[in-house]
């Protein structure tokens, strides 16, 4: 069950990076994620049927430690801007969420940086800082939600849905990399 639990959480790690290859939001990048998605599914079901980590050797756990917090961060980009993507098919230009972006600049980076505090957050036992790092985000955007200078082109609704789509997104999949971990 390790070596399971281990190959398949390192196959999502590899579909990850390679899905920062692709065009944001485009087929193959949407399809990449779901596999990416399908894989960490797997592993949940694998660890909820056998005994989860327990009895694990720690240098195997410590491994599960380190690739799933990769996957946390790295999976995450590719994931969020899928989803955006997929909420995007029946928009209007204005209504993009991806021209949205132009607003909420640097969201890849930041996206990150909140998965890895997140997933830091949780495997250390201290889920509270879910909070902070979410209270933080929170009021850092604020100022370019709610500014009267965005562009025309960019309806504000637009900026606010990617800002809700990316921040669930990426905490949900940040919450689901520290929970294989949750069994030790």
């Amino acid at each position: 069950m390790t070596a399971l639990v281990l190959s398949l959480t390192a196959v999502a790690l590899v579909l990850a990076v390679l899905a920062w290859i692709p065009k944001s939001g485009s087929n193959l990048e949407i399809v990449m994620s779901g596999v990416m998605l399908a894989c960490l599914a797997a592993v949940g079901v694998v660890l909820i049927l056998g005994n989860g980590v327990v009895g694990w050797a720690q240098h195997w756990w410590d491994l599960l430690l380190l690739v799933a917090g990769a996957l946390a961060v790295a999976g995450g980009g590719p994931l969020t801007t899928s989803v955006l993507a997929l909420a995007d098919r029946r928009s209007t230009h204005a209504q993009s969420t991806q021209k949205a972006g132009e607003v909420l600049r640097g969201g890849a980076l930041i996206g990150a940086l909140e998965r890895l505090a997140i997933y830091a957050s949780l495997v250390s036992g201290w889920p509270e800082g879910i909070a902070i790092v979410l209270a933080i985000k929170g009021l850092a955007r604020y100022p370019e939600l709610r500014s009267p200078d965005q562009p025309a082109s960019v309806t504000p609704q637009a900026v606010a849905e990617r800002f809700i789509i990316g921040t669930f997104t990426s905490v949900l999949w940040a919450v689901t990399c520290a929970g294989l971990l949750r069994s030790h």
